[in-house]
């Protein structure tokens, strides 16, 4: 360990398992040196092991619907008081689709559930930085951070209408992350991380398909939510104070291939 952290302060949104990146990001900030709170909707709680992780690092859980104005006003007044000042890093590690849960088709959806997975996946992240901003709850220098995918730039039928979801996020990142920036010095960067087995990628459908083109795909094949951790890490860290406004492609190479030859090789009659 680098110690990366020490002396950091922060929240991480979104861990439900150990198989969440929010998860791994938990324990790799703590591993660094750092100290946070752990938050997630009261649902989430019930069905997670969130309790188990905040053992493990030391940390406190404050339940908080994302999509409320009065929950993330509560946990960023509460996270203060906990940690003792304001905070260096923030973790937006949640997306939803109620569409895609209830199997309704893109071309055919119910537009109560777009709005809902909008609002989860997408205006979230918007209220969590207004709350940060108007409180002036972070420190120069500061760092947030919000997990994507290339769908947001590329079609996945099967993706559903989180790919919406995901081009709003990075639009939000840019456009707030500008006034944090030139207001309080603070960093807005979005990483767009390969196909990874979490309890939220899984429920896409084809998924285990897909996770298999994008290893042949990718020279480097597919991150992990480990190196996910790690790459989240190094954001929050000193080392990156000038990376801003950003949507940062971790996924082995993927983004930037037209086709490799293992794909190649499974379309080619010998």
């Amino acid at each position: 360990m680098y110690n990366l952290l020490k002396g950091k302060k922060g929240i991480i949104f979104g861990a439900l398992d150990e198989n969440s990146i929010a998860w791994k990001v938990a324990e790799r900030a703590h591993e660094e040196g750092a100290e946070f709170v752990l938050t997630n909707a009261p649902i989430a709680l019930r069905m997670g092991q969130l309790n188990e992780l905040a053992e493990k690092t030391g940390s406190q859980v404050i339940p908080a619907d994302a999509t409320s104005m009065e929950d993330l006003t509560n946990l960023v007044e509460k996270s203060m008081e906990i940690l003792g000042g304001k905070l260096d890093f923030v973790l937006h590690s949640i997306g939803m689709s109620v569409n895609v849960r209830k199997g309704k088709h893109y071309t055919d959806p119910k537009y109560d559930f777009t709005t809902k997975g909008w609002d989860v996946s997408a205006v979230s992240f918007h209220k969590t930085m207004n709350v940060l901003y108007n409180k002036q709850a972070m420190n120069e220098w500061g760092s947030i951070v919000a997990l994507t995918y290339m769908a947001a730039q590329r079609v996945f039928p099967d993706y559903n209408d989180m790919a919406d979801n995901k081009a709003y996020l990075e639009s939000i990142a840019r456009s707030f992350g500008y006034f944090f920036g030139r207001d309080h010095k603070v960093r807005v960067n979005t990483i767009s991380q390969s196909p990874t087995v979490t309890t939220a990628g899984s429920g896409v459908k084809g998924f285990d398909g897909f996770l298999a083109y994008a290893e042949k795909m990718s020279p480097l094949g597919n991150a992990t939510a480990l190196e996910c951790a790690d790459y989240t890490i190094s954001l929050f860290s000193d080392l990156t104070k000038k990376v801003t406004l950003q949507n940062l492609f971790h996924d082995g190479g993927f983004s930037n291939m037209g086709v490799s030859d293992a794909v190649m090789e499974r379309f080619t009659e010998e």
